[in-house]
């Protein structure tokens, strides 16, 4: 399926990028899709599991690699950041947030399996800040959570080389290569852990935690997915999921898309009630990243839905005058 086949969507998700002000008061949060190791196939690897649809949809040429390209240099463009903050649905701990603080070059964590021998050859440089790790820490202990740093020496997983070791994860790392290229070193980067107990409550408390951040120039996405059942991959691609996946899919963005703050919060912690979110959600790591975003953006109540794409959405979190309305 060929890039114009898109044509429509990208024209959708670059008005919607266009309509963030620049420079605002206080940086919109965003939930970002941060895709698959997929993203980073080779153009003609589009057979065996991860194959078929979802490879259309979801790999190098399919529409959120489209969308992660035109993202990345507009959050640049528009915000100039101080640094990112970054959560990902592959880092959770348990009573404790741990916060990476790598220094001058943050390593890889390269937490997938049994992918071919490419994919464990990609490059990604970019640094840390310890600084910024540290205020982190001090943030949630005055929010009265238990927090530390994690440094370059500390293993946070395991790694598909056949280690245990540290790094950003490919829930990062994979996506960050489309929306900035292989190297970022001018832009620090900070990832923290998301909470293990898969709280929606508590994943949203994670996130306001480091709302202030956002008043001070620091930029605070929070990736993961609307889809993701590796158990059913029908569900994530619309030309193969069944109707229980794209009811929820809807329910999500109604429920996103609510004007009033505080319904829009009920809703969507509803939303793990839905008849159809066990079967795009077997386990809910992949969708309480959202929960963060909402949490660090919660303090503005308003929301831009950024792009619409299947399973694959970003929504910016905000007040008002940040989103453009």
């Amino acid at each position: 399926m060929s890039n114009s086949a898109f044509a429509t969507e990208q024209a959708r998700w670059r008005a919607q990028l266009e309509a963030l002000p620049s420079n605002p008061e206080t940086i919109p949060a965003f939930f970002f899709a941060h895709g698959s190791p997929i993203l980073a196939f080779p153009d003609n690897a589009t057979s065996g599991f991860f194959g078929g649809a979802m490879a259309q949809w979801a790999g190098p040429r399919g529409p959120l690699a489209m969308f992660l390209r035109d993202f990345g240099p507009a959050l640049l463009k528009k915000y100039n950041p101080k640094a990112i903050v970054v959560f990902s649905a592959h880092w959770e701990t348990y009573g404790e947030r741990l916060v990476t603080d790598y220094g001058d070059e943050n390593p890889l964590l390269m937490d997938y399996f049994g992918f071919q021998p490419e994919l464990y050859k990609l490059k990604f440089k970019s640094r840390g800040d310890s600084d910024l790790a540290a205020r982190i820490v001090s943030l949630y202990k005055q929010a009265g959570y238990k927090a530390r740093v994690t440094p370059r020496m500390e293993p946070r997983g395991e790694d598909g080389r056949g280690f245990s070791g540290p790094g950003l994860d490919h829930g990062v790392f994979v996506p960050f290569r489309l929306m900035f290229g292989e190297e970022l070193v001018g832009v620090p980067i900070v990832q923290v852990s998301i909470d293990g107990s898969m709280s929606p409550q508590k994943n949203w408390a994670v996130g306001e935690a480091v709302a202030q951040l956002r008043r001070e120039g620091y930029l605070v996405l929070s990736g993961g997915l609307t889809a993701h059942n590796l158990r059913d991959m029908s569900s994530f691609s619309p030309k193969s999921a069944k109707p229980v996946h794209l009811e929820f899919d809807k329910a999500v963005h109604k429920a996103v898309s609510i004007a009033d703050a505080e319904q829009r919060r009920q809703a969507m912690m509803n939303l793990l009630s839905h008849p159809g979110f066990r079967a795009s959600h077997p386990r809910e790591d992949h969708f309480v990243p959202l929960y963060v975003a909402a949490g660090a953006g919660a303090d503005g109540g308003a929301v831009r839905i950024i792009s619409d794409i299947y399973g694959n959405p970003t929504f910016a979190f905000g007040d008002a005058a940040s989103l453009g309305y």
